[in-house]
C-alpha cells in the first residue's frame, strides 16, 4: 500500500485535550479500577472457606500488579490490578480468569476496529499511528506500523479459517446479497468490489455467510461465491434479497433455482429517480412508499400501475424501470407480514458498511486483496455482535417448512 496520503483520504479530525476530556478519562480510570477490584474480591470471597490449620485464609489479596496502560476510545488509561496470592499446594492452586482486563489486552475493541475503517478509507499502515494520535493523544506507543501489520496478518488467518467453516448444521431462511465498493483500490483494479452475503437462521438470527472479492458483481463472481456456500453445506434459502445486479440473479438461478427473488426497493427507488427531474423526486418517493407500505398485494399493484401511468408519457424510462420488475418487487407479500420490513431492501448489508460504502473518489492508495478482505471481515464480525433478531422470529420455522402465506398472513389448512 502506498505510504503517501492523498487529498481524497478522509483522516480523523484532531482535537485538543481539554478539561472535559481529562475528566472523562479520569472517570473511566476510576470505574475500571473499581470493576477489576470487585472482580478480584468476588473471586477471593468465593474461596473464603479455604483455611490453613491456624484458620488463616489461603486465597488473599496481596498488593497490586504493575501498572498497565490500555488504549481506549478516549485515549490511554492506566490501571493497576489487585495481586492475588494462592497459598495452597502447587497442585491445588487456581488462577483468576480475568474477564474485564485479560492479561493480553492492550487495546479495547474500539481501537482495533478503528484500524479496518482507516484502511478501507485508504489510510496506509504507516500513517495509522499518526492518525490515531490525532484522535487519542500522543501517548499511543503500541500502534507502530509493525504492530498494525501484525494485526492485519492475524486477521487474514482468522478470515481464511472463517471462510472454510461448515454451514451444514444450520438452515438459512432468507439471504441478502450486495456488492460493497470501498474508497480504496484492491490491487490494481478499480472495478473490484467486495461481495457480501448475509443470512438469517430459522431462529431469526442474522449471520454473515460470505465475504469475497469480485469483479463488477459479475455472474461469474457471484456464482463462485454461491457455489462455495453450497459446497460448505448451505441449503437453498427460501428467499434472496438483492439489488438490480443481473449477475447475482443469474448466478442464483444456476446454483439455487428454487430460491425466490425479492428486488430491493431502496435500489429500485434510486434507479427510478435517476430518470426523473429533481423537482419530481419528492413526489415520486412518496408514491413509491405507498406501494411498499400497501396493506396487500392488490393495493400495491394498483398503486404501482397508477405510478407507471403517471410517468409513461413524459418519462417512459422511469415507468419502464419500475414496471419491468413488478413481480420480484412484490414477492414479499408471500411471506409473513412481520418480516416485510426486513426483506423489502438490502438495508441489513447497507447498514453494516454504510460509513465507508463509497462508489466514487477512490484513493490512489493500493490495498492488497488479502488485507482488504481481512478488514471487511473484521468489521463485519464486529457488526454481528450488535445484530438483533428479526421481528416475528417465531415465523421463521414456518417459512422454512414451506407454510404458505398470503398478504403476510398464514394460510390455514382446510
Amino acid at each position: 500500500m502506498d505510504n503517501s496520503m492523498t487529498e481524497n483520504t478522509k483522516l480523523p479530525i484532531p482535537f485538543a485535550c481539554d478539561t472535559l476530556t481529562e475528566i472523562i478519562a479520569q472517570s473511566a480510570k476510576e470505574i475500571l479500577a473499581a470493576a477489576v477490584k470487585a472482580e478480584a474480591q468476588q473471586w477471593i470471597s468465593e474461596r473464603g472457606h479455604l483455611l490453613d490449620e491456624q484458620g488463616h485464609r489461603l486465597v488473599v489479596a496481596n498488593g497490586y500488579l504493575p501498572e498497565r496502560q490500555i488504549l481506549t476510545g478516549i485515549g490511554p488509561v492506566s490501571i493497576q490490578q489487585p495481586r492475588i496470592e494462592d497459598r495452597r499446594p502447587a497442585g491445588q492452586r487456581e488462577k483468576l480468569n480475568r474477564r474485564i482486563l485479560p492479561p493480553y489486552l492492550r487495546r479495547t475493541n474500539s481501537i482495533d476496529e478503528a484500524i479496518p475503517w482507516m484502511y478501507l478509507y485508504g489510510v496506509s499502515t504507516n500513517d495509522m499511528g499518526d492518525s490515531l494520535k490525532a484522535l487519542l493523544g500522543p501517548a499511543i506507543e503500541h500502534l507502530s506500523p509493525t504492530t498494525v501489520s501484525r494485526l492485519i496478518s492475524k486477521w487474514q488467518v482468522e478470515y481464511a479459517n472463517w471462510n472454510q467453516r461448515s454451514l451444514a448444521d444450520q438452515r438459512y431462511v432468507y439471504i441478502w446479497a450486495d456488492g460493497v465498493y470501498f474508497n480504496i483500490r484492491i490491487g490494481d483494479d478499480d472495478a473490484a468490489c467486495i461481495l457480501v452475503v448475509l443470512g438469517v437462521t430459522t431462529e431469526g438470527k442474522k449471520e454473515i455467510l460470505a465475504i469475497a472479492d469480485g469483479f463488477r458483481e459479475s455472474q461469474q463472481s457471484w456464482q463462485a461465491v454461491l457455489l462455495d456456500l453450497k459446497s460448505r453445506g448451505l441449503e437453498a434459502p427460501k428467499l434472496a434479497i438483492g439489488d438490480g445486479a443481473m449477475g447475482f440473479w443469474a448466478a442464483l438461478e444456476e446454483v439455487y433455482p428454487s430460491t425466490r427473488h425479492q428486488r430491493c426497493w431502496l435500489h429500485k427507488t434510486l434507479n427510478v429517480l435517476n430518470y426523473l427531474p429533481k423537482n419530481l423526486h419528492g413526489q415520486a418517493k412518496d408514491k413509491m412508499h405507498q406501494i411498499t407500505m400497501a396493506e396487500n398485494r392488490e393495493n400495491a399493484v394498483k398503486a404501482l400501475e397508477l405510478l407507471v401511468q403517471t410517468y409513461q408519457a413524459k418519462y417512459p424510462k422511469a415507468a419502464e424501470c419500475l414496471n419491468k420488475d413488478r413481480e420480484t418487487l412484490l414477492t414479499f407479500y408471500d411471506f409473513p407480514a412481520e418480516h416485510w420490513v426486513h426483506i423489502r431492501t438490502t438495508n441489513p448489508i447497507e447498514s453494516i458498511f454504510s460509513t465507508v460504502r463509497l462508489r466514487h473518489d477512490k484513493t490512489r492508495n493500493n490495498g492488497s486483496r488479502k488485507a482488504c478482505l481481512a478488514m471487511v471481515f473484521k468489521l463485519g464480525r464486529s457488526a454481528e455482535r450488535g445484530f438483533q433478531r428479526l421481528n416475528g422470529s417465531e415465523r421463521m420455522a414456518d417459512v422454512w417448512a414451506g407454510v404458505k402465506f398470503e398478504n403476510g398472513v398464514k394460510i390455514q389448512a382446510a
